[in-house]
């Protein structure tokens, strides 16, 4: 299994803007479906946004528009997830997860074998 850790967040207000990292060791990254979920308290973890090892992203229908971004770069075993436009209801840990090769339930959290420890986002109103 490959190690996840995740770094970015942090307190940001209405409409602002933060980067999450999510470094991974491993030699073999580039072929890990990454994706990315946040889980808000007491709510279910919920998918955000995957990017495959042909970095096709996809995104939940709550950041698409821009609003959010996947990337990945291999070289530095990294893939990030740029936030922009943010509101009180992105607040949330975030956790970035991997799995290998690609799976059609990229959306849900049994198709990730590692997890990292999350980070927390909050969004002030």
């Amino acid at each position: 299994q490959v190690q996840l850790v995740e770094s970015g967040g942090g307190l940001v207000q209405t409409g602002g803007s933060l980067r999450l990292s999510c470094a991974a060791s491993g030699r073999t990254f580039s072929t890990y479906t990454m994706g990315w979920f946040r889980q808000a308290p007491g709510k279910e973890r919920e998918f955000v946004a995957a990017i495959g090892w042909s970095a096709s992203t996809y995104y939940a229908d709550s950041v698409k528009g821009r609003r959010f971004t996947v990337s990945r770069d291999n070289a530095k075993n990294t893939v990030y997830l740029q936030m922009n436009s943010l509101k009180p209801e992105d607040t949330a840990v975030y956790y970035c997860a991997a799995r290998q090769g690609f799976s059609s339930s990229y959306q849900l959290p049994l198709a990730y074998s590692s997890w990292g420890q999350g980070t927390q986002v909050t969004v002030s109103s």
